[in-house]
């Protein structure tokens, strides 16, 4: 009776509803985030499938054009996409070779093979030629035997010793970095510290994609489109320009790279879809992916 005369059952019973619509809520999103969780492993598991297959295709492919060539009985003992623990594992066992001294040869090739590499390869040496641009390795004993394509490249280079000489950073993301993602009509950039993303940004541009048969002609249509792409452009320089890190990769649109190659230390083109955040991480993935090519 007290309570409501001065009110308070009234305000009892919306804290009530408050408290259930709260629950209510806590349960929505407990159920987002398993729901998201899910998606995430299918996403990966999806991922490592197509992985497979993309090498399974590149080891198909090699074989047609074997078969088309002249070296008929060459073939790649297995090509593999490497990235996140299985590169570090593949990393660390090359790091633990030991040969005699001289015995081990690395070679960062990007074109011709040179002398070392067609000698220690001999007859393989045409399997080499297909696998670079990409980091030589082999030993005396031809216990080891491959190239691996790493996403950020050295210099050319050939190197005897007892044991392979690679920095990790060629195939892996170490110290500050950032890394943009640039399409016509959307832009990411975060900033990373190895494999960790400090920070993330991005947007997207209404830039028009087709044509319509009425209203503009196709050439008013296209210098409309030209015009939206180099204000996006100019938004994306001015977001990276604003950028922590000193080291930059830009990945993206294969017609776009050559705008940022001067600043950036690698561009990639990729294939990255959805919104800035997801987009990007993709991009992350692509990236930082190796290909090794067992000879």
């Amino acid at each position: 009776m007290l309570d409501e005369l001065l009110g308070r059952a009234e305000l009892k019973e919306r804290i009530d509803a408050l408290e259930e619509e709260k629950h209510h809520l806590e349960r929505q999103r407990d159920a987002e985030k398993e729901r998201r969780a899910k998606a995430v492993t299918e996403r990966q598991q999806a991922e490592e499938r197509v992985n497979h297959l993309e090498d399974r295709i590149e080891e198909l492919e090699d074989r047609v054009k074997r078969l088309q060539g002249d070296d008929d009985d060459l073939d790649f003992r297995g090509v593999e996409t490497l990235r996140g623990k299985r590169l570090d594992s593949v990393l660390s066992r090359l790091s633990s070779v030991e040969a005699a001294p001289e015995g081990a040869l690395t070679a960062m090739v990007d074109g011709d093979l040179p002398k070392e590499v067609r000698e220690s390869f001999d007859d393989h040496a045409p399997l080499v030629s297909r696998a670079v641009p990409g980091v030589v390795v082999t030993d005396d004993a031809g216990l080891v035997s491959g190239v691996l394509a790493p996403p950020n490249p050295p210099e050319s280079f050939v190197a005897w010793g007892d044991s392979f000489e690679f920095e990790t950073d060629w195939f892996r993301p170490e110290g500050k970095f950032a890394l943009a993602l640039v399409r016509s009509d959307l832009f990411a950039i975060g900033e990373y510290d190895g494999r960790e993303r400090r920070s993330v940004s991005g947007f997207e541009s209404d830039v028009k994609s087709d044509h319509s048969k009425g209203g503009f002609s196709q050439g008013r249509f296209e210098r409309r489109r030209d015009a939206q792409i180099d204000e996006h452009l100019e938004r994306c320089r001015e977001e990276i320009e604003n950028r922590e890190a000193k080291a930059l990769y830009v990945v993206g649109q294969r017609t776009l790279l050559p705008e940022f190659r001067q600043e950036a230390r690698m561009t990639k083109p990729v294939d990255a879809t959805g919104d800035p955040e997801d987009a990007l991480e993709d991009a992350f993935r692509e990236l930082w992916t190796t290909r090794l090519y067992r000879i």
